[in-house]
């Protein structure tokens, strides 16, 4: 099996890449220089109006993450480029990476190997700005209320209730817990808050969900900044702040276009996270390269039991759109650890046998939802033949199209098997079909519909905070929204520690959130942080600038 040189990292390769200029790369959908506003030779955004939706959507997710990594990322761009290579007219359209894991445990998002998104290191950093004007809205707004206490509070904010938090995005978990307004009056009014990191704000799930400017002030307007001592809501359209976030974001609105590896065009733009949010790339992107390009390969965050649970019914009716196909990633690594390998990285194919208990609840996960997935092998040089075949063997017991895709080591040529199984099957694989219809059930039925029906569990309890927010919600007129459940991408379950296929569990809600702009309520299960903190050995030491300009380190 070919393999990279040991000395070859992710940025070797991309450095050793030619990208074509981004005029080249936006001509082969159709659009013209005068669609484009240029940052620099080899990244746009976009400015052409929106197409009619004609091309067909791919949703890439995966197994249960293990730390050993699933490569969602890696597939999505290797099956554009493979899609390429056969003459496709495809696109892909990715989250922006967050400084956060950047710099913090996880590093990069911009694929892997000879499946990458280019140029790597703007994509990873400051890119086009997005993320700084998402956290130059949201601390816009925490300002705003905060000198509306200070100038009198007409509105009689209570300042015990501000729900706004300020953002950053960076990894800092001193920042959690802090006090303000310290110093004296003029110093502001003192309370107790907190920051989260930028892609936790609902601002980020809002620039994911929102159609246009116009749905984006809207739903900027409906954000709850807080309640008043009467706990009556106050919103971001009555302290006045929506105009002003939305000229902050206006431009961060527009779709970023950049280019694969092999010269695909690749849309990269918003990231909220799947278990804090809805973890999907912005609908704007999605709508654009449907309208422009043949084949669209999307990707949902973690496993499909949080991101493409929520694509399918948050994203989907949100964005008018619908997946023609999924495609559902496994690695012999990660099935070996959800068997309980010793060592995952061995081989061990009863271990493989073992963990495809945690694949085929995520099969039937996707089949609840209306379609057969595609499973497709991300190839590893470790795997072996033995290995495979029981995975094999298990598709075609249960009547599954598999794949093998060896798109790190490759490109689109070894992700050619996978993107003809994709041409065939895109559009005969089934039609979706949403779990539920959010203003025909209570928000219990809905927490519970998705609790057992997704993760397996046996019900769901309720702590009392859990309790109290579901009362602010039928009270504050939320009961109708869909659930984004919050909760460990780790496991099926709510506990981290259980891997595999979980069974005789119940889940348990510790709190419940309203994100009325976003249009959605959080169910958070356990201890879910917003604001994470940097590792031991953060990536951040390993990054680094040459004498000549060069950044090295990047993974």
């Amino acid at each position: 099996m070919p393999t990279l040189e040991p000395p070859l990292t992710d940025l070797d390769i991309a450095h050793a890449a030619t990208p074509a200029p981004i005029a080249t790369v936006a001509a082969k959908l159709g659009l013209t220089e005068a669609d484009l506003y240029p940052y620099g030779r080899f990244i746009a955004k976009v400015e052409s109006p929106e197409r009619p939706l004609r091309g067909r959507l791919v949703l890439v997710t995966a197994l249960t993450p293990t730390p050993l990594g699933e490569g969602k990322t890696t597939i999505t761009i290797g099956l554009t480029q493979a899609l390429g290579r056969l003459g496709v007219n495809a696109a892909a359209a990715l989250r922006e990476p967050s400084l956060g894991p950047v710099f913090g445990q996880k590093g990069g998002a911009t694929g892997g190997g000879r499946a990458q998104v280019l140029p790597m290191e703007d994509i990873n950093l400051h890119f086009t700005g997005d993320f700084h004007a998402v956290t130059s809205a949201v601390n816009l707004l925490a300002a705003m209320a905060d000198n509306h206490l200070q100038q009198g509070n007409a509105l009689g904010l209570d300042p015990r209730r501000l729900e706004v938090k300020r953002v950053l995005d960076v990894n800092d978990r001193a920042l959690r817990h802090v006090n303000i307004g310290l110093g004296g009056p003029s110093n502001g009014v003192p309370r107790e808050t907190g920051f989260d990191i930028t892609v936790a704000s609902e601002v980020m799930a809002i620039m994911a969900l929102a159609r246009d400017l116009k749905d984006l002030r809207e739903r900027l307007g409906r954000m709850r900044v807080g309640l008043t001592y009467e706990r009556r809501v106050v919103t971001a359209a009555q302290l006045g702040a929506q105009g002003a976030m939305t000229a902050l974001l206006a431009q961060a609105l527009k779709p970023n276009l950049v280019q694969t590896l092999e010269g695909q065009p690749a849309f990269v733009h918003m990231g909220p996270f799947a278990n804090i949010a809805h973890g999907a790339n912005s609908i704007v992107a999605t709508r654009q390269a449907l309208g422009l390009a043949d084949f669209v390969i999307t990707e949902a965050g973690f496993g499909a039991d949080l991101g493409a649970e929520k694509f399918f019914n948050v994203v989907c009716p949100a964005g008018g759109f619908e997946p023609q196909a999924v495609v559902l990633v496994a690695t012999l690594r990660a099935l070996k650890h959800h068997g309980n390998a010793e060592d995952p990285k061995q081989p061990d194919p009863e271990a493989v046998r073992r963990g495809l208990a945690n694949l085929d609840a995520h099969v039937g996960i996707i089949q609840r939802h209306g379609f057969t997935p595609i499973v497709a092998l991300n190839a590893f040089s470790a795997d072996t033949p033995e290995e495979e075949d029981t995975l094999r063997a298990f598709c075609i017991e249960r009547n599954l199209p598999y794949a093998r895709a060896d798109v790190w080591a490759r490109g689109g040529e070894g992700g050619e098997d996978l993107a003809r199984v994709v041409l065939e099957l895109a559009g005969h694989s089934g039609s979706l079909k949403r779990l539920y219809e959010p203003a025909n059930l209570t928000l219990e039925e809905k927490i519970e519909r998705i609790a057992t029906q997704v993760y397996g569990a046996d019900g769901v309890d309720y702590q009392p905070a859990a309790r109290t927010g579901l009362a602010a919600a039928r009270r504050d007129g939320a009961a109708g929204l869909p659930v984004v459940m919050a909760k460990t991408p780790a496991s099926l379950s709510d506990n981290a520690k259980l891997a595999g296929r979980p069974s005789g569990f119940r889940v348990t809600v510790t709190d419940v959130s309203i994100r009325a702009g976003a249009g959605f309520v959080v169910a958070r299960m356990g201890d879910i942080m917003t604001m994470p903190g940097l590792p031991k050995a953060p990536a951040a030491n390993k990054i680094d600038v040459t004498e000549t300009g060069e950044i090295i380190g990047l993974s």
